[in-house]
């Protein structure tokens, strides 16, 4: 979308960014543009989503800024959350975990130390723990690279060129619902030990041992 802006008698051209525009870096930037006063917000958001620079937002007249806000305010409006398991970044296809309930603990820790750290400021390190490329495919079923803390972090530069409509369903997901992922992880794993225990209980019992 283009929107024109007259100044000394010139008339300026710039480009509002549509949805499909946004990356994950501009999508926390917006999140972050969202907590401050009205005034600042408002001019981080018309710069984020447009070419136009910082010095002639501050020149723009009241109309002008609601008129920009609204047209921005729209294209969000008109945005999918549709959650996708695939995506490519650049020329790499990647897979999220097929199974939450297989998460290792190696996953969960570093989920739940990213989430307390700051969601927003962590996305994309966020984004590379559950999504990572994809090894192997047979129809809609795929296998996804084992987890490795290091590649984890070098992926996670690439993941903030993401656009945010691939996964907008997952953006979403950890923007609204960000606080109950943490509780949601712990009764994984609680799960996951509750059945171990009884494993091993299991296994004691058979070989004449009590596990208290």
């Amino acid at each position: 979308m283009q929107i024109k802006v007259n100044k000394n008698k010139k008339q300026y051209k710039y480009k509002i960014k549509s949805w499909s525009d946004v990356t994950l870096d501009k999508w926390v930037k917006l999140v972050k543009a969202e907590k401050l006063t009205e005034t600042k917000s408002t001019k981080e958001i018309i710069h984020i989503m447009s070419d136009m620079p910082k010095e002639l937002i501050d020149s723009l007249s009241l109309i002008d800024v609601t008129i920009i806000i609204k047209a921005i305010s729209n294209l969000q409006s008109k945005k999918t959350s549709q959650f996708k398991n695939i995506i490519q970044v650049g020329k790499q296809k990647y897979g999220f975990i097929p199974n939450l309930e297989e998460l290792t603990l190696g996953e969960y820790a570093d989920i739940e130390h990213f989430i307390k750290q700051g969601i927003e400021s962590n996305m994309h390190k966020i984004m590379s723990v559950l999504y990572r490329p994809i090894t192997e495919t047979e129809g809609e079923f795929y296998s996804i690279e084992a987890y490795d803390n290091t590649s984890m972090r070098l992926r996670s530069k690439k993941f903030l060129d993401m656009k945010a409509e691939q996964v907008e369903g997952a953006l979403v997901f950890f923007w609204t619902l960000g606080k109950e992922l943490l509780t949601t992880l712990q009764l994984y794993l609680s799960k996951k030990l509750e059945k171990a225990k009884q494993q091993l209980t299991k296994d004691l019992q058979t070989n004449g041992v009590g596990l208290a």
